[in-house]
């Protein structure tokens, strides 16, 4: 005697969420294993360390005089000056 429709689906449906469930575990369990290799620092410069040295210094004098609103304006007449703004922004909004 064949078995009933309903019996077939049930045996469908159970399989495919067996078969769900096992990808998602797998997923994650893959996720969970692989984690990224950490990015080796790239090397500054000596004048862009400076730099970034005194802007630290300038936060922290606001900082004690209360003017610690989160504006501060910097600007560079050196010419030939080497271009500091990726260190800066690795530096200071490297985690956003």
């Amino acid at each position: 005697m064949p078995k009933s429709i309903r019996t077939s689906r049930r045996t469908w449906v159970a399989a495919w969420a067996v078969l769900c469930v096992l990808g998602v575990a797998a997923t994650a369990g893959m996720n969970a294993s692989s984690a990224p290799d950490p990015q080796p620092e790239k090397p500054v410069s000596a004048e862009c360390a400076e730099y970034i040295a005194d802007i630290e210094t300038q936060l922290a004098k606001a900082k004690q005089e209360g003017k610690d609103d989160g504006v501060l304006a910097f600007s560079r007449s050196t010419v030939g000056a080497d271009d500091c703004s990726d260190e800066i922004r690795e530096h200071f909004g490297g985690d956003r």
